[in-house]
């Protein structure tokens, strides 16, 4: 168990635009942060963090919380684990009790994977500086590649030895079960063909060097292995296998040590390979990530495009890749993103390239051979167009095809002028061929969406407006009173219920000064109201208690001891009124009111309200006692004429008036 003292440094230190700025590009909104969401496909920021609260909603997904709820859904951490990212993140050491026998045997089936991962990690990296052959081969093959040993130990490079099981039985000694090393792919397990009740294990990595795959949190979730002999039969990458915990396809290489690079510099270098990304980082540029072996998934460019929105493709100079590659552009311009396209000279890559000119030569080539998607797509589809008419006009379509997919309309038009006039045709031709696709692409679309309308039988009914839950409304105003008011001291204007002196009931302002949690807590406790809402209730009596019993109350401090299920529902409370933020009200000329201005007016009205709405249910309550004509209702109709007298009272005070 982490110690208490550990957690409140951890929620004390940690800033959650800092921590969730790793993850999301975020840009400045007010004294709010926004930026797109993380959990769903989007190209609209729906995504807000408050520093000041710190806390995060997102509006798109109805996900939020503080800076723990964000890891654990992010990077789908345990509680323990966030705590210990961000005391890593931030220097704080960690005071926690050595972990059972029992409580690892607890531990989930993703957690197991990690750590067996983590340690398969570590024992690659001691092989290669502790043993004979790690140091004789592996560490060779690397300073062969121009790679230092800081770059080495950054990328935590490592080395499986040539022996068939010798991975495996330390893992096994050391306490690891055989279930996870085989889910995790460190280990095969056969059946042994000469006895086939026996099984067989055999490392999966034998006699290769080792590259740990990260997640943007810095988890290792994979491995990719490379072969050093020149064994025909063996493939010469081998990648973990997909598992629960990697799934190559919504992984890029190198992305955990790029985020903040690629924030900063607004732009991501893609490449092809390993040493690509390890060979740039030395050289200084930082902002570069790989696929992971894997051709280019519209999952890696949602990955990117969290961080930026600008993509510069780097190619080696051999053009027979060339022409696959265009294919990852096309899924690129679908999600919206800008797109440069960069070549190295023949013979050259990026590892070769940077590896044997300066920082500054690498950049400078970058800035001036990094061209516009379409100017690339057109000079590489020209040269095999040569002077022929049929596959010119080919060619033309397929750019214009590239063109169609972009989502923005401006986009479109600039890269169809941009077209027209690298290929020397006429705009009306290129836009009337963009339209022509288009026309195609919906109609494809609206046969689809006929047939999937087909495979269900739909009832066509009148749409139903979606009736408002009034106490669930003022419930949880009276929590969001709570949590941004509840310390405050406030003037407010208690309304005594008097007789005048013709006997009729009145209410009589009585000011007094009081802190708002007090005054929300005797008003309900005087009415005997208790909060409907299970976990309204909840929060409602945890938050008396806090702010009885602290002076110097703090919404972080409050959140970090509660559940996290309550910690996402404070946090929808909170971020509730951000979302308006998001369409920018004041560059319409529109400035909503600082709720702030008018506290004790907000807590009376709301506590006025919920008295009013539950006056009205007892009156409806009470009139059905009233149907039967049999019964004496006397008693029974003086208490409703009582309370439609109060009712009225109360509606009056909140100048409201009852029909």
């Amino acid at each position: 168990m982490i110690s208490k003292s550990t957690i409140d440094q951890v929620y004390e230190t940690a800033r959650v635009e800092e921590v969730i700025g790793d993850f999301v590009q975020l840009k400045k909104s007010g004294t709010n942060f926004k930026g797109l969401s993380p959990f769903t496909d989007e190209r609209s920021p729906s995504f807000m963090v408050s520093p000041v609260k710190q806390i995060w909603k997102d509006f798109s997904s109805g996900k939020g919380g503080n800076i723990v709820a964000f890891l654990m859904e992010h990077e789908h951490f345990t509680y323990p684990e966030a705590i210990k990212y961000l005391a890593k993140k931030y220097n704080i050491e960690v005071e926690e009790t050595e972990r059972t026998d029992e409580e690892k045997a607890v531990a989930d089936e993703r957690e197991s994977m990690y750590l067996v991962s983590e340690y398969a990690s570590k024992y690659f990296q001691e092989t290669l500086y502790d043993t004979e052959p790690g140091k004789a081969i592996a560490l060779t093959y690397f300073k062969e590649r121009g790679f230092t040993d800081e770059t080495i130990k950054k990328f935590s490079l490592g080395y499986c030895l040539d022996q068939w099981d010798s991975f495996t039985n330390t893992a096994l000694d050391k306490g690891y079960q055989l279930n996870y090393l085989q889910k995790t792919g460190l280990t095969i397990v056969k059946e042994d063909s000469f006895e086939p009740s026996k099984t067989r294990k055999f490392d999966r990595f034998k006699g290769r060097v080792m590259f740990p795959i990260h997640s943007m949190s810095g988890r290792v979730l994979g491995f990719g292995g490379r072969i050093l002999t020149n064994d025909k039969k063996a493939a010469k990458y081998l990648n973990s296998p997909e598992s629960d915990i990697y799934h190559k396809s919504k992984v890029l290489y190198g992305i955990y040590y790029a985020k903040q690079a690629i924030a900063k510099e607004d732009n991501c270098y893609l490449v092809e390979g390993y040493t690509d990304v390890i060979q740039f980082n030395q050289r200084g540029i930082e902002n570069v990530v790989a696929s992971s072996g894997t051709a280019l998934t519209p999952e890696q460019i949602r990955l990117i495009n969290r961080l930026t929105k600008n993509i510069t493709v780097l190619f080696d100079g051999d053009a027979a890749g060339l022409r696959a590659s265009l294919r990852g552009i096309d899924l690129i311009l679908e999600q919206g993103m800008n797109v440069k396209v960069c070549t190295f000279p023949e013979g050259e890559d990026p590892d070769s390239f940077s590896k044997n000119n300066t920082y500054d030569d690498v950049v400078l080539y970058l800035q001036e051979n990094a061209k516009d998607f379409i100017q690339f797509k057109a000079s590489l589809l020209m040269q095999e167009a040569s002077d022929d008419p049929i596959k010119r006009a080919d060619t033309v379509r397929d750019i214009v095809n590239s063109i169609a997919k972009i989502p923005d309309r401006i986009q479109k038009e600039i890269y169809i002028q941009e077209c027209a006039r690298i290929m020397n045709v006429s705009e009306s031709v290129l836009f009337n061929t963009l339209a022509q696709i288009g026309k195609k692409d919906q109609s494809d679309q609206n046969k689809k969406d006929r047939q999937e309308q087909k495979a269900f039988e739909v009832v066509k009914t009148e749409p139903v407006a979606e009736k408002v839950d009034v106490q669930y409304e003022l419930e949880r105003k009276i929590i969001e009173m709570l949590l941004l008011y509840g310390n405050e001291e406030q003037k407010f204007e208690d309304l005594i219920l008097k007789e005048n002196e013709d006997g009729n009931l009145e209410l009589e302002p009585e000011s007094s000064e009081v802190k708002v949690y007090e005054k929300i807590f005797l008003d309900l406790q005087e009415d005997e109201i208790e909060l409907t809402n299970e976990r309204f209730r909840d929060i409602y009596y945890k938050l008396i208690a806090e702010l009885n019993e602290k002076e110097d109350f703090s919404i972080n401090t409050f959140m970090a001891e509660m559940d996290q299920s309550l910690v996402a529902e404070i946090s929808s409370i909170l971020m509730e009124e951000e979302k308006y933020s998001l369409h920018n009200w004041e560059s319409k000329q529109i400035y909503p009111k600082d709720k702030k201005i008018g506290v004790s007016q907000l807590v009376s009205e709301t506590i006025l309200t919920l008295r009013c709405f539950l006056i009205k249910k007892r009156m409806e309550a009470l009139q059905k006692n009233t149907e039967n004509k049999n019964d004496d209702n006397s008693e029974t109709l003086e208490e409703i004429v009582n309370y439609l007298q109060l009712n009225m009272l109360l509606n009056k005070k909140l100048n409201r008036v009852l029909s």
